[in-house]
């Protein structure tokens, strides 16, 4: 089936679905990290699908791949902030989203797959 907007991608789908869960557990760190570590965080999420979704609306293979690696930054970028979440005593291990991180994480890399076969 072809897709004819963004949404209906299934990678965009689950890094929305992580940016919603990053929303939710940052609401638990205590206050003082409200502009340091929340902030990071949701704005890695918040970029994972961004740039999804305007890789998605380039026309250019090169430009689709470079966005999607941008995608892929931000999400090493939100792990690190889960590890440290966790470290810091924020949070349990078993309420970071590590596995979802690792589904999207595999959804790009086959996408970004895809798309270099085109270039």
């Amino acid at each position: 089936m072809a897709t004819f907007v963004f949404t209906q991608l299934d990678v965009w789908q689950k890094a929305h679905e992580l940016a919603l869960k990053t929303y939710r557990a940052t609401d638990a760190f205590p206050r003082k990290e409200r502009f340091r570590l929340t902030q990071q965080a949701t704005t890695a999420a918040v970029s994972i699908s961004a740039n999804i979704a305007e890789g998605y609306g380039r026309r250019s293979p090169r430009d689709k791949m470079r966005f999607c690696n941008h995608s892929e930054g931000s999400l090493q970028e939100l792990r690190n902030c889960y590890l440290l979440a966790k470290d810091l005593g924020y949070m349990v291990e078993a309420d970071c989203p590590f596995d979802l991180i690792r589904d999207v994480e595999s959804m790009l890399r086959r996408l970004i797959s895809a798309i270099g076969r085109d270039l």
